[in-house]
């Protein structure tokens, strides 16, 4: 509906037929609207039907029923089409307007706020307040008055329309709201009294049938809380025992018991049984304070057991070796190694210990306690050794090689630990050595049993009365293992006691969990963790036992390098000696020992390289080029080092006993020594082997250098045995002084390379590098007169040029067999690039010799040409009538008087085959130069061709003297262009 404002300030309806009058409007007031509706509406809309409805009579149908068609129904749709479609019209038109007033809803207000002015919408709208009164009523007269009132009034009706029309349109739900809660208060009152029967329902039930039997029921519980309480005294009062008990054990150091009993109390605590007792709250604190007192206990014992009671071996050794410091290393030995029965009960000391400790999955932690503890007993084992030795080693007689280099007194008094070590001979340092590693070795027997120990319960306790037990302990570790490691993967450290408890847990349901975690597996992880930190344990004694042997060789690194070859292998095989046990004991190679030995040797080997270069370059800036006799000495080296049948051998010991049979004398003596030494001490039979064979080479050697600078001094006073040369390969060589000393220093090479297997590489290197200077040294002072200036000598002969070439062709001859007996120590892969190293070398000395020969031969030549300068004032003499001399003429005697002293000179230094190819060279040169010459001759006289007949046939005599290869095939020795020149210029017959 619509609501218009009235002059009056009352509403009106407007209906929507003209059966609603303005006057039926009138009287509705607010009041009526707010009923019902409903009521008004279905009565207005009756209202529209102003046709009454007509009256069906039936049809009187004329045909059957399936005759009709929709013609026949014509008539009774065109008598009710009107009705019917104002029927529908009324109907759409309700629903629009319903449908236009629930979208119109608050429409209403907002045309009443712009008709109506805004000030009177205000919240403090007030007209007794003076400005709003003004701005509400601005009148000024009377008639300003009534226009004001009429509007106000127009203002309130338009709100009251407004209003009427939002509540008619809200009175729908209003009404439905209100009829809902009338039902609801309808139920509410039918649950009540349903609820009221219900409860005296069943307050009759439990006065009749409930209450006896509830009694019963409390009565039976009563009795079960009396036994509970009852299960709970006694649980308390065995708690109680158990822990009194558990007290007695630890304190009585009975782990095993202890360990079951706190066993059976995890097992309490792991349950619920204690729980809520005030009187075990501290239970679990109690618990981990035994635990820990056991493993404190089972450690305290494992480290007595392992290291402490080892007995008093260290004592021992240092006292024999202190008894025999002074004398020789031949004392007895102090047994390390233990008997079947030592073990058998070693073992069995360790069986409970270790059971133990596994089951608290201590073992691996004491295990690193152990090594720890170890390494330390180990370091102070050595420190004390080197204390108490070092001053029974100091006060020893020096060594006379070594005396230039200890200038410290003789009790080391005032002196640093190192600066006592230093000032040790080298024998002393040695025994040092040797006592040492008898001590290491000591603790690394000891170790290695205690390892053997822990592997055999570990791994090898198959039908053994504790197989049982050990399983279950690793099986209980490995557990509390886990736990303890996933405690400490969430941040936080859980007691022990927690472990054990999540432990159980894990225990109790092995069916959860993935294969990776399953029991099985951890036992196994945590096996292998107890191998691997028991292993470690041996390895760590063994690092520092090599540590401190790495730093007593690095205190003396100086002093090594220039120590005698027999005093640094005595020293270089008991340190191998020392590796070599160590690492079987550990299992582990000893890298920092090996390199500082190998560094060591290095430096030994590169200290006596330039010794013997600086010596050999003053041998040779010293050198006079004079033959020597060549010492016995010297040919037994030549004959031990390059026996055919050891190089064929290829062995190092076959060698070397050729070189002891060589000098029976010395090697007796030694290898009756050798062969009394006992033979239980590894380290001691070392050094002795060791210093036999190298006092055999170096006493071969002082007796060499002895002889050679014998006869250097006085060539009167030399040896009985003694010759004039040099044998090798049935060919014999003549020697000068710097020969010699280079197969001293060849010789000592070898027997570096020998007794220095693993530095043959740098020896060989070193070989060729003195080979190299000694031909490009004594090509500078031979062929190239360098001798004349260092030397003093006033010129370079023939004599000199021949026992050059002599030690030239002396050392090619030998570098074949060098090269072979050096390279049995050196490495297949190296082997290529020495072997191109000899070569050149080899072809250098060849081309040396080669050399020498061309300038002997150039020699001659000049000779010859000054000699030939000199012939035309000779010939000029020939045609002089008076000349009667019937000697050929001073050049043919001058010529061949110096050919014939070459050859005296060649024939005697020089082997027959360099002699044949000097001189053959010389025959060709005569012959060529001098046939040349004597053809230029301008020949007038019979005297003269007399003369010069003469002369020829003197050359030529002289040149079929001559040693030389004939290699033209003639019947005339030596046969040339002059005997050709003599046939052509004097007949056949001359010839």
């Amino acid at each position: 509906m619509d609501l218009q404002p009235s002059p009056s300030g009352r509403s009106s309806t407007v209906g929507r037929t003209s059966s609603f009058s303005v006057a039926d409007s009138g009287g509705q007031t607010l009041s009526s609207v707010l009923n019902n509706p409903h009521a008004g509406k279905l009565e207005a809309s009756w209202g529209w039907w102003s046709v009454a409805p007509p009256e069906f009579a039936p049809l009187a149908s004329t045909k059957a029923a399936c005759d009709l068609t929709r013609s026949d129904f014509q008539s009774y749709v065109s008598s009710i089409s009107d009705s019917y479609y104002r029927f529908e019209d009324i109907r759409n038109h309700t629903t629009k307007e319903q449908t236009l007033d629930v979208d119109n809803i608050g429409e209403a207000l907002v045309a009443c706020l712009r008709e109506v002015p805004a000030l009177y919408f205000k919240e403090d709208f007030a007209l007794e307040d003076g400005g709003t009164f003004r701005a509400a009523c601005p009148f000024t007269d009377v008639s300003e008055n009534i226009m004001l009132q009429e509007k106000l009034s127009h203002y309130l009706d338009v709100v009251e329309l407004h209003l009427v029309k939002e509540i008619s349109l809200r009175s729908n739900s209003f009404f439905e709201a209100q009829g809902q809660l009338q039902d609801l208060n309808v139920k509410i009152v039918e649950g009540c009294n349903r609820i009221r029967d219900l409860k005296e329902t069943i307050r009759l039930v439990d006065t009749d049938l409930v209450d006896s039997a509830r009694q019963i029921q409390e009565l039976n519980a009563t009795r079960t809380n009396l036994l509970a309480l009852q299960h709970k005294l006694k649980l308390i009062l065995s708690v109680n025992q158990a822990l009194s008990a558990l007290k007695l054990l630890v304190a009585s150091s009975e782990c095993a018991g202890a360990l079951d009993i706190i066993d059976d109390l995890q097992h309490l605590l792991d349950g619920d049984e204690l729980s809520g007792l005030h009187c075990f709250r501290h239970l679990r604190d109690h618990v981990v304070t035994s635990i820990d007192s056991i493993n404190s206990i089972l450690s305290a014992e494992f480290m007595r057991a392992s290291i402490h009671d080892k007995g008093d071996k260290d004592s021992v050794i240092l006292l024999k070796a202190k008894a025999r410091a002074s004398i020789s290393l031949n004392g007895e030995d102090v047994g390390v190694n233990l008997d079947e029965e030592e073990t058998t009960n070693f073992r069995d000391r360790l069986l409970p210990l270790i059971i133990g400790l596994l089951r608290t999955a201590k073992l691996p932690f004491v295990l690193r306690t152990y090594r720890d503890t170890l390494t330390a007993d180990m370091k102070t084992a050595i420190k004390t050794a080197v204390a108490e030795l070092l001053p029974v080693l100091v006060g020893q007689p020096l060594e006379s090689d070594m005396g230039a280099e200890r200038t410290v007194d003789a009790d080391g008094g005032g002196l640093s630990l190192a600066s006592k070590l230093r000032s040790l001979s080298s024998g002393s340092f040695v025994q040092l050595l040797a006592a040492i590693f008898k001590i290491v070795q000591a603790h690394l027997v000891r170790a290695a049993e205690v390892k053997r120990a822990i592997e055999w319960v570990m791994c090898n306790l198959d039908g053994h009365y504790a197989a049982d037990s050990v399983a279950a302990a690793i099986a209980l570790g490995a557990m509390v293992a886990e736990s303890s490691q996933e405690s400490n993967g969430q941040g936080g450290a859980l007691p022990l006691s927690a472990s054990l408890r999540s432990t159980s847990k894990v225990l109790s349901s092995p069916g959860k969990g993935s294969d990776a975690i399953s029991p099985s597996n951890l036992s196994k992880n945590f096996r292998a963790d107890v191998l691997r930190e028991n292993a470690e344990a041996v390895f760590a004694a063994c690092d520092a036992a090599h540590g401190r042997w790495a730093k007593l060789l690095g205190v003396r690194a100086l002093l090594h390098p220039k120590l005698r070859l027999q005093d640094f292998l005595s020293i270089y095989n008991i340190t191998q000696e020392f590796i070599t046990s160590t690492e079987k004991i550990g299992g582990r190679l000893g890298y920092s020992i090996r390199g500082t030995l190998q560094s060591q040797a290095k430096s030994f080997v590169d200290f006596q390289h330039e010794s013997r270069m600086t010596k050999i370059r003053a041998v040779l800036d010293q050198e006079t080029w004079v033959e020597v006799d060549v010492p016995d000495e010297f040919q037994a080296i030549v004959s031990s080092l390059f026996d055919s049948e050891a190089i064929v051998s290829g062995s190092k010991d076959n060698a070397e006993s050729n070189m002891t049979e060589s000098y029976s004398n010395e090697g007796s003596q030694v290898g009756s020594v050798a062969q009394n030494e006992p033979t239980d001490s590894s380290s001691t039979t070392a050094v002795n082997a060791a210093q036999g064979k190298a006092e055999v080479i170096e006493r071969k050697k002082s007796d060499a250098v002895t002889s050679s600078q014998s006869n250097n001094s006085n060539t009167k006073e030399r040896g009985k045995n003694a010759t004039q040369t040099l044998e090798y390969g049935g060919v014999s060589y003549h020697m000068v002084n710097c020969g010699l000393i280079l197969l001293k220093m060849l010789s000592e090479y070898i027997d570096m390379n020998h007794l220095l297997p693993a530095l043959s590489l740098e020896v060989v290197h070193r070989v060729v590098e003195i080979l190299k200077f000694f031909n490009t040294r004594t090509c500078q002072l031979v062929l190239g007169a360098g001798a004349m200036q260092v030397s003093g000598l006033k010129s370079i002969t023939s004599k000199h040029l021949a026992l050059a070439s002599q030690v030239i062709s002396f050392i090619y001859a030998i570098i074949p067999e060098l090269r072979q007996i050096l390279f049995l120590k050196v490495p297949e892969p190296r082997k290529s690039l020495l072997l191109s190293e000899f070569d050149r070398v080899a072809q250098d000395y060849k081309v040396h010799r080669d050399e020498i020969h061309t300038k002997l031969v150039q020699i001659m030549r000049e000779r010859l040409l000054v000699h030939l300068r000199g012939l035309p004032q000779i010939v000029e003499s020939w045609n002089r009538p008076e000349d009667a001399d019937p000697q050929p003429s001073q050049f043919a005697r001058s010529l061949t008087k110096e050919v014939g002293f070459l050859q005296r000179v060649l024939s005697r230094t020089l082997h027959e085959v360099d002699v044949q190819a000097i001189f053959r060279q010389v025959v060709v040169i005569f012959h060529s130069q001098i046939s040349d010459a004597f053809s230029r001759l301008e020949i007038s006289t019979p005297q003269a061709k007399d003369r010069l007949h003469r002369d020829v046939t003197h050359i030529l005599g002289c040149i079929r003297s001559l040693p030389s290869d004939n290699l033209n095939n003639s019947a005339t020795p030596n046969w040339g262009q002059l005997d050709e020149f003599l046939a052509q210029r004097f007949g056949a017959e001359a010839s």
